[in-house]
């Protein structure tokens, strides 16, 4: 991909190199158009969402409102990493300045640390649905949830604000080849010839506080929630009550899953190569699996965007009858 006379312009600068999600393989071209398609169900899919929660009143509910904000996330958490690895694909600059990565660190922390709190918000909103439910208008009223949201936010900025300064204040005198394809900071501190203790005191420390606590409460909410479920005497009812959480629970392993396995495992359990398709896992796939998820097993979602499409097409038969 590079000429031996660029690349070595390249390292003498100050700028990183991004090898890319699949380097030099014999099928580049194939796999990157495939990832620019995926890139861009990602963005239909939870942009749809989005509006249709913004514009059906059937979906203004607390749930609905967690699910645009987790569209949200994921449709800026991709387009944080894919659009830099597609450009550098096509004009062949997979470079990236100082500055650039540490954006790239800042949004990617600060996005992985909403959504990994905002999941746990879903979940204890399930739990007070189902468990709770006569107190569930009082428990997660408008007030409640933009509260939740907004801290959400916030403290996902507070992890971005501290390890994004950590992680590019250290120096880099190895190869400045960074062996991922969007600057993440275990990959670049690979790059450090220095002691890095101090950070990864203070990433497994944010890891505590905004990987196992929220795995704490869903674990909580999700045991009580069963509980009840098997304790309910109806089949209905407990289909009813496991249908309204499973779609959650699947997005909750994929996306922790794959993070604590990049995050909290020593690097002695996992290769750069490994760390690469993982990362590729979290920030590609589970864009594009989160709104088919929420969709197509969601008969809320389905049929307001099925009123949509017919609101539409009785709209433009209005519109050629005037015509």
């Amino acid at each position: 991909m590079y000429s031996g006379s660029q690349n070595s312009q390249n390292q003498t600068s100050s700028d990183f190199i991004l090898v890319g999600l699949f380097g030099e393989t014999k099928h580049a071209l194939l796999l990157y158009t495939v990832t620019f398609i995926f890139f861009l169900m990602a963005l239909a899919g939870n942009a749809l969402l989005i509006i249709l929660v913004r514009l059906e009143p059937r979906l203004h509910t607390p749930m609905y409102f967690f699910i645009s904000q987790l569209s949200l996330m994921d449709l800026m958490y991709i387009s944080v990493t894919v659009p830099k690895m597609l450009l550098g694909q096509v004009t062949g600059d997979h470079t990236i300045s100082p500055s650039g990565c540490g954006i790239q660190i800042f949004f990617y922390l600060t996005l992985a640390g909403a959504e990994f709190l905002l999941l746990s918000a879903m979940a204890y909103d399930r739990y007070a649905a189902i468990c709770r439910p006569l107190h569930y208008p009082l428990l997660m009223n408008q007030r409640v949830c933009v509260c939740l949201v907004s801290g959400c936010w916030f403290l996902g900025m507070v992890d971005g604000f501290v390890v994004t300064p950590i992680a590019m204040s250290f120096p880099f005198c190895h190869s400045r080849k960074i062996l991922s394809f969007f600057c993440e900071a275990p990959a670049l501190l690979k790059l450090s010839c220095s002691d890095i203790s101090l950070y990864k005191m203070i990433m497994y420390l944010c890891c505590v506080l905004m990987v196992l606590i929220p795995i704490v409460v869903i674990s909580s909410s999700y045991a009580l929630i069963l509980h009840l479920i098997h304790r309910m005497s109806s089949s209905e009812s407990r289909r009813k009550a496991f249908a309204t959480c499973s779609s959650h629970m699947i997005v909750v392993l994929l996306f922790f899953g794959a993070t604590i396995y990049t995050y909290m495992l020593p690097d002695s359990y996992h290769t750069a190569e490994q760390d690469m398709m993982v990362s590729a896992f979290y920030t590609i796939i589970t864009p594009v699996l989160n709104p088919l998820i929420y969709s197509l097993r969601n008969k809320d979602v389905t049929g307001a965007l099925r009123s949509r499409v017919q609101s539409g097409l009785s709209l433009r038969k209005v519109v050629k009858r005037k015509a």
